[in-house]
């Protein structure tokens, strides 16, 4: 009873704090403190206040069959009613017993894992293959090569590599072993060997597309590859039908033999091409692409350090912590600050981003939209307030995937003294132990990658690749460890109500927060395919 009146006062505040919360009259105050006295914090003892004794009592009548139990000829008979007495008690009890044991072993609400009961309704079928994908060409030999650049950081490029094989084998042409391009910002001169298990990459899909390590012998002028217009399809637009490269590009290549396609960010949909060809992506992200034995290894030694940092193992998060110099200058949000560093940041943002700045008078509403709508990285400070909320004690161990975070150790202090125990793979690991992955960047954010993706709880704090593929690769392998989405926009909310306690903001994220923990959801697009592989690549087990 006492679960579900405070389930119809957190449904009745979060109605009531769906706008801006205006100052409060003193009769509201006194409601609100009353709601504030209820919460998960409190003892199951409150819950055996005389009231609720005395309403469970009015409410509940005996049932029909209790009448039989104490009718005239029971009366009269009182063997027979001891019998009947022992009886019920037995069936009853075993009934109580057997109803406790299920619900201890497999609903007990967990820090570190979905309930059981939720985490066997789906498995992973993407390594299964159909006989064939839609429309496809008629010849049986390959049609041509075609040779992509994968651009961006590690896990933007690990989706362009997925896209590839899936336009390949749309086209029934051979793909060429992508070539992992430098960008501005990560300025990094990775190899697709020098990152990925190559051998396991080309055996393991030898049955869906033909892959070759370089470019044939025959074609000789291999410069022309990386700069003609006449070997290059540069007209691909984003999310591109099958239908649109069976059309345009299928042509070219069976006349050319050999084209590049660029660029090739995001140039392949979802929604338009066969199912078998987003079951052939996951397969490609889940199974075919393998990082190197030595960034596994070191990748495992790291996990074991977080589980055995204390006398006894214990479970480990993982914290995706986005506030780097970049992020939040592109996120064009507002921050706790000083004065001067919004000035600083100001002139950062109209250096970096001219036609977004402008004049800079349009920011600050701009800003306080995007907070409203949950679009802003959250702070340190914040993430230690929604964990220490949700439960997780002092004691907990985390491990921190984060480039150079905005604001250095100020800004890691409130999160650094609700939990203490946070470490990053420099702290974990020796410096001799990481120079051989520093020549790569594309390693360390591989190691990260891992060691994420191996956690009891993994926490994303902002959008982007990473957070998507991780949060995909652990739903499509089980999605029994939990996969911690904050809920950005009630957060900003809750963080701007000053009329709010603790225990209401607690209540209001353990509840927003039970359905966010990475279990499969059919009812995301299919566009987000890396964070929720549910259709095509899980099935119903």
């Amino acid at each position: 009873m006492a679960a579900e009146l405070r389930e119809l006062r957190h449904s009745s505040s979060l109605g009531s704090r769906s706008s801006s919360s205006p100052r409060k009259n003193p009769q509201q105050q006194q409601q609100q403190q009353r709601d504030d006295d209820v919460s998960p914090l409190l003892s199951d003892s409150d819950d055996t206040a005389d009231g609720v004794h005395l309403r469970n009592s009015r409410d509940h009548r005996p049932p029909v069959f209790w009448s039989h139990f104490f009718s005239e000829d029971s009366r009269s008979s009182p063997s027979k009613l001891s019998l009947f007495l022992i009886i019920f008690l037995v069936v009853a009890g075993f009934v109580s017993v057997s109803s406790l044991i299920r619900r201890l072993v497999k609903e007990a609400p967990s820090l570190w894992e979905n309930p059981l009961s939720a985490t066997t309704s789906w498995k992973p079928c993407a390594e299964r293959r159909s006989s064939g994908i839609s429309d496809p060409p008629a010849e049986n030999e390959t049609n041509g090569y075609i040779f992509i650049h994968a651009e961006g950081g590690l896990n933007q490029q690990r989706i362009a590599i997925c896209n590839a094989v899936g336009v390949a084998k749309i086209l029934n042409a051979t793909l060429i072993l992508p070539v992992l391009k430098q960008d501005q910002i990560w300025k990094d001169q990775t190899k697709f060997e020098d990152i990925f298990d190559v051998d396991h990459f080309i055996d393991y899909l030898k049955d869906d597309v033909p892959i070759i390590r370089d470019i044939p012998e025959w074609f000789t002028d291999k410069s022309e590859l990386f700069t003609s217009i006449r070997r290059t399809v540069k007209n691909i637009p984003k999310y591109a039908s099958a239908q649109f490269y069976i059309d345009n590009v299928l042509p070219r290549i069976k006349e050319k033999k050999i084209m590049a396609l660029k660029p090739f960010v995001d140039r392949l949909g979802y929604d338009n091409v066969p199912q078998e060809i987003n079951r052939l992506r996951c397969r490609v992200n889940y199974h075919a692409l393998k990082f190197l034995p030595e960034i596994e290894q070191m990748a495992d030694s790291l996990a074991s350090r977080m589980r055995n940092r204390t006398a006894n193992s214990n479970p480990y998060m993982a914290l995706h912590l986005r506030f780097e110099k970049g992020m939040v200058g592109l996120s064009f949000c507002d921050f706790v600050g000083t004065r001067e560093e919004k000035v600083k940041m100001a002139e950062y943002r109209k250096k970096e981003w001219p036609r977004r700045y402008k004049n800079g008078s349009h920011l600050w509403q701009l800003a306080l939209q995007k907070r409203k709508e949950g679009r802003c990285p959250l702070e340190p400070g914040e993430v230690a307030v929604i964990l220490r909320a949700m439960g997780y004690p002092k004691e907990t161990q985390i491990y921190v995937a984060s480039g150079q975070v905005y604001g250095g150790q100020n800004r890691m202090a409130p999160l650094r003294n609700m939990f203490p125990n946070l470490v990053t793979k420099e702290e974990l690991a020796s410096k001799e132990e990481l120079d051989g992955f520093r020549k790569h960047v594309t390693s360390l954010a591989a190691l990260d990658f891992l060691v994420c993706l191996k956690s009891d709880v993994f926490v994303m704090t902002h959008g982007g690749n990473f957070a998507k593929l991780i949060i995909g690769n652990r739903r499509y392998m089980g999605h029994k460890l939990k996969s911690i989405k904050p809920d950005k926009g009630l957060m900003s909310k809750s963080f701007g109500d000053p009329y709010m306690g603790w225990a209401t903001f607690v209540e209001d994220v353990v509840v927003t927060h039970q359905t966010r923990t990475g279990l499969p959801e059919e009812t995301f697009p299919n566009y987000d395919l890396w964070e929720n592989p549910l259709t095509p690549c899980m099935c119903r087990a």
